[in-house]
Formats: structure tokens, sequence, C-alpha cells
């Protein structure tokens, strides 16, 4: 469809959305609380706020995973080499799958035991074994319900993203962490990559002044993912044909939220805008492909805009552009800018501009000019890890350092990296995004999972 082809009731409800987006604060009725989304349930009694929680002191991390598929995999093999860990128990629904990850754990010294071959066998692994810190890389809808049970069994979750795909999923994940005093964690990996270290390092130092918007993006062409047999395309598939919106925020937004301190003491989520492009390149694929893991996929009714672009207010009024897109044919990428009254970071390539630093406004410093400057704030926990972290690698040794990061602060008694309620902001984004979506564009406000709390959280500090 051509702009010109637009319906005008559309076209109406596009106008009111940048309308809203722009228009000031007291324009917007509720604005004012935006930061309590509305209705927020009151806590229940005998919770305890998570923001900065440190659990207990674990000399070792008994360790458990629910999902081994391609990503599962991967992170067992990496929590498998982490000194601390003993590694007790491996579930997957699939009994070759749950085998051929215990016996790559069983290589590097550990005795897990195996559960699989029942949609129920995480649950028994959690009664029989109790391990201390639960890792889920299950298909996005029982990421939630695997997170509160294992919760609930006395262990810390860590979930793959999205943590949840619901609102309600959400709530009940926060009031869970409360109750039982246990993390819930969003594996964000993205958070722990060199050049995300590094701009965070530079924002905290001041770099690039006071902060004023951001952009992030998921763009990865996944269509080959439908071929996929019975793994991960087996199931997004699904996704993408029955949702609209964006449905995989946390890659981009999880680092420009903790640039901007995003629920940590000096700024939080207001409301969101989103927008989606027509739903052509997945059926177009599907007619084309000789090889789908489904062939009644050739006749699915794709729902799902082949492109989402949503604006993120906060409630400082500073703005984030967000967009999602794993279907069209165009190089990755996950933009990773923030900008500030000082300068600009972004990424995709990697560039800076720097009032004072730089040798002009009209001139990004790139490649080695980038590198020169990017030195001077590598992080300290790259300095430390960095070189172990690309030897073990995951993603170029991001998934190793989060997950040694995980283990770390269990170890330490330490407040993790991200907090419960980060996690579900940022998946929040999702369930939001398809609802403004659904409404031509309508502003929607964020619930304030923290409560209010937000507002004396420690922001994440440039960890030594």
């Amino acid at each position: 469809m051509n702009p010109s082809e637009i319906p005008s009731n559309r076209r109406r409800g596009f106008i009111k959305a940048l309308g809203g987006l722009t228009a000031g604060l007291a324009a917007f009725p509720g604005f004012a609380s935006a930061q309590t989304g509305g209705s927020t349930p009151a806590r229940r009694p005998g919770a305890k706020y998570m923001g900065d929680f440190a659990a207990a002191k674990l000399a070792r991390v008994k360790v458990a995973i629910i999902g081994v598929g391609n990503r599962g995999s991967g992170h067992a093999r990496l929590l498998g080499g982490i000194a601390g860990v003993d590694f007790v128990g491996i579930c997957d629904l699939d009994e070759g799958r749950a085998k051929r990850a215990a016996e790559e754990i069983t290589k590097q010294g550990h005795t897990p035991k195996v559960y699989s071959g029942d949609a129920n066998a995480w649950r028994k692994m959690l009664a029989e074994i109790r391990p201390d810190a639960v890792f889920i890389a299950t298909p996005w809808e029982v990421h939630a319900s695997m997170c509160i049970a294992a919760m609930t069994a006395g262990a810390h979750a860590f979930s793959e993203v999205p943590i949840a795909v619901t609102l309600q999923e959400a709530w009940d994940i926060v009031d869970t962490a409360e109750a039982t005093g246990r993390h819930c964690m969003l594996l964000e990996n993205v958070n722990y990559g060199r050049d995300e270290l590094i701009y965070l390092n530079m924002v905290r130092q001041g770099v690039i002044g006071e902060i004023l918007h951001g952009e992030a993006a998921y763009i990865h062409d996944l269509r080959g993912e439908m071929e996929n047999g019975n793994s991960t395309g087996s199931w997004r598939t699904l996704h993408y044909a029955k949702r609209n919106g964006n449905l995989y925020p946390t890659h981009g937004l999880g680092p420009v939220a903790q640039y901007m301190s995003l629920a940590r003491g000096e700024d939080n989520f207001a409301r969101i805008v989103s927008l989606s492009s027509p739903a052509k390149g997945r059926a177009l694929h599907a007619r084309k492909s000789g090889t789908l893991t489904d062939p009644a996929w050739k006749n699915l009714d794709f729902k799902g805009g082949d492109i989402n672009t949503s604006i993120i207010q906060t409630v400082l009024g500073r703005t984030i552009l967000l967009q999602w897109d794993e279907t069209s044919p165009r190089p990755y990428t996950r933009l990773n800018l923030i900008q500030g009254t000082k300068g600009t970071l972004a990424g995709f390539p990697n560039r800076m501009a720097i009032e004072g630093v730089t040798r002009s406004h009209h001139e990004w410093a790139e490649n080695a000019a980038w590198e020169d400057i990017a030195a001077k704030y590598e992080h300290p926990l790259f300095k430390r890890m960095g070189e172990v972290a690309k030897q073990m690698g995951g993603h170029g040794g991001m998934d190793f350092l989060m997950l040694y990061r995980v283990i770390e602060c269990l170890r330490q008694g330490e407040p993790l990296d991200q907090n419960v309620y980060e996690g579900c902001f940022w998946s929040a984004v999702g369930p939001l995004s398809e609802k403004s979506v659904a409404e031509d564009g309508n502003p929607q406000l964020f619930p304030d999972f923290t409560r209010g709390n937000w507002k004396s959280t420690k922001p994440l500090g440039i960890i030594a």
C-alpha cells in the first residue's frame, strides 16, 4: 500500500500519534503519573523491593538449565567452564539434545542429571535437585512461567530474551521475585559487548554531556530460520504470523536503557508510540521456499509488519527510536546510538562526534580515529576478562562475559548488573507496541514495575 492509499482514518491515527508524541507533557492526560502506569497493583504484604538486591554469597553455584537447543547448548558449555559452578541438571523436551549437552558438560568435569521426554520434566528437575540458579533458553511463551516456578522453588532465575510476552506475565515475575527474595534476570548479552561497555563508560564519565536521545534496533534477516526444522524458527515463525509490533526489542534497547539509567534513579520509561509496515516478506519467502519447517506456512496469514518503528519517551522527556526487522534483506544493525549535549556515540559502523575532541562537527571519528578515542575508555570489566571472553566465545565473547558476571555476583553476594525490573521494562515493549499498532499508533503508558522505587535505585556503575 502506498502512502497515498492509506485510508483517511489511518492517516488521522498516524498524525494523532505524532502529535501525541511531540506535545508537551501537560497535553497528555495522565502523563504526569506515567511513571505509575495508571493503575499499579499494590506490593504484596511482606514483599521486598529488588532494585539493588544482593543475595547471600554462594561459595559454589549449583546450576541447572532448561532448553539446550541452539542457544541453550552454548550457555551450558560456557557455564560449565566457569570457576565455582557445579552443573547439576539439564532438561530438554528432546532426549537427544539433553544427552548431547550432558556429554559436553561431563567432559568439563560435571555430573549433571538429565531430564527429558516430558513437557513437565523441568518441574521434576527443580523439585529433585534444588539448584541455586536456573538458566532458561526455551520458546518465548514459557519464559515467564519457568522463571516463576524456578524462583518459587528457591532458585535464582535467568531467562533468555524476552523475559515475558504479556504485561501480566511481567507483573507476575516481579511479584514472585519480591515475595521469594530471588533474582530474576534477563540474559541480555549485548550489554556485555566491548563497544557497548566502552560507550557506557564514556557516558558515565560525562564525555557526551547530558543525555538527550538514543537509537536502538534489532535488524537481522532471519527468514532462513523458517527452514530450521524443530529449532528456533519452528516456534518463532508463529509469533511473526500472529503478532504485530516489536516482538524482540531488548538487544538494541538494553544498552541504550542502561546508558540512560532508565529505572535506575535518573529517569524511567514513560510511554511508547509504535507503527508497523505492511506484512509482505515472510509470506513471499514462504511461497518461494521448498524446505519450510512446516509446508502449511506457504498459506499462513502473516499479520506482523516487516519492520516496526517505535518511539519511547521517558519521564524526563528524552527519546529513544526503536526498530525491529527480522524479515527484510538488509545488513545487520543494532544502531546503538546515544546522543548528548556534547556529542554522539554510534554503532554499525562505530563512530563518534564529540565537541572539542573530534576534528569537525561535519565528520565522524571512525576506524582508527574511533579506536584511538575508545581505547582511553576501555571498560575495566573488559580489560580484566575481555581476552578470556573472546577465547571462550559466544557472540564474540559477550555471552561468556554475561554468564561470568552472573556467577561472579552470586558468589560475591553483589547486586546483578540487570535487575528484574529492567528485564520487565525492556520486554514490555513487545505487548505495548502491539497495542499501539492495533490502535493506529496511540501512545501507551509503561507500567511502573518498581512501584516508584526506581527513583532511589542506583545506576549501574562501572564494574572494576
